[in-house]
């Protein structure tokens, strides 16, 4: 049995379908990354997962329990950790305080390794926390009872790179010991590191879901070509050619380099190109950026980057809730 099921899950705002008919399972032990620009629908599946959302239509269950059902989600809950996109706790209290609130309504089996992993400053009143100590006193509550799946809303969000390497290292660590993982990220390049499936959700319904490699495989090869001379346009016009941009004398040595990201077939490209005088000829894998570039249709208006380096993904929406 799955660790979540959905089934034509769908919510309404009035006029706005926030869910549209989701449906998609996530096994248990793996690390499953819900992806989709601000307003796509993500928070929504989330909120109705643990019950704080009743849905219009369809039905869920977490880790076997029916999530419209009091008892049976109540069930699943004790089993099951949650951090929010904005973890919230009482100001007044200690980092301290609120974690020995915690352990009394859900236990404590792994606070004290947690503590050592995350170092959240347990002495202080939260209200002087910074946004990544918040973060971090968060991580430790979702963790502390050690439940067999957790759900998690931006896991790294105030996180510096070190911590969010050993929040990676420590939730691949998890899966591997039989831990489900249901998470909803804008940062790319963490989707890539943990996940072993995502779906991908846009305007509230569902646009695909299945293996990290096969999204990379699908957004192809990103190519650089050092010519010594410049090649015509018409070169270039073969099956999965995208993006093309050329800069006469950018390269090291003069002549022309050639940037675009190809989504065909290598060697016919090489073909093409081998009666041209080339100086240097680079491919990697194209970032995974461009799998959401293609699943929006352009509609992608930007891509930033955050002071913490992930590439973000922003985009219109339509709305529902503040992170959808």
């Amino acid at each position: 049995m799955a660790a979540i099921e959905l089934e034509g899950l769908t919510k309404e705002y009035g006029e706005v379908l926030a869910n549209d008919d989701v449906t998609f399972d996530v096994e248990r032990g793996e690390i499953f990354g819900y992806l989709g620009p601000n307003g796509a629908g993500k928070t929504t599946t989330i909120r109705t997962l643990l019950g704080l959302l009743s849905p219009t239509a369809g039905t869920a269950r977490v880790l076997g329990q029916v999530i419209t059902d009091e008892g049976q989600l109540l069930e699943a809950k004790r089993r099951l950790g949650y951090l929010p996109d904005d973890p919230a706790f009482d100001e007044t209290a200690t980092g301290r305080e609120a974690l020995e609130l915690h352990a009394s309504i859900k236990g404590d089996a792994r606070s004290e390794e947690l503590l050592e992993l995350f170092d959240p400053p347990l002495d202080r009143e939260i209200r002087e926390y910074s946004r990544g100590n918040v973060q971090k006193l968060g991580l430790v509550a979702t963790f502390m009872h050690d439940p067999d799946l957790v759900i998690l809303d931006e896991p790294t969000s105030g996180l510096d790179p070190l911590l969010q390497q050993r929040f990676n290292e420590f939730v691949r660590a998890e899966r591997d010991q039989g831990l489900t993982v249901f998470f909803s990220s804008h940062i790319l390049s963490e989707v890539r590191k943990l996940c072993d499936r995502v779906g991908i959700i846009r305007d509230g319904r569902l646009v695909t879901v299945e293996p990290v490699e096969s999204l990379l495989d699908r957004s192809g090869k990103f190519v650089r070509i050092h010519a010594a001379e410049s090649i015509p346009k018409q070169a270039f016009e073969i099956d999965g050619v995208h993006d093309l941009e050329a800069d006469a004398g950018t390269g090291p040595s003069g002549g022309t380099e050639y940037v675009f990201t190809f989504t065909g077939d290598v060697n016919e490209l090489l073909e093409r190109l081998r009666q041209y005088r080339l100086l240097d000829l680079s491919l990697e894998e194209a970032p995974l950026e461009e799998v959401f570039m293609r699943f929006y249709d352009g509609e992608v208006r930007d891509s930033d980057t955050d002071s913490d380096g992930a590439n973000r993904v922003v985009a219109g929406g339509t709305g529902g809730d503040d992170d959808v």
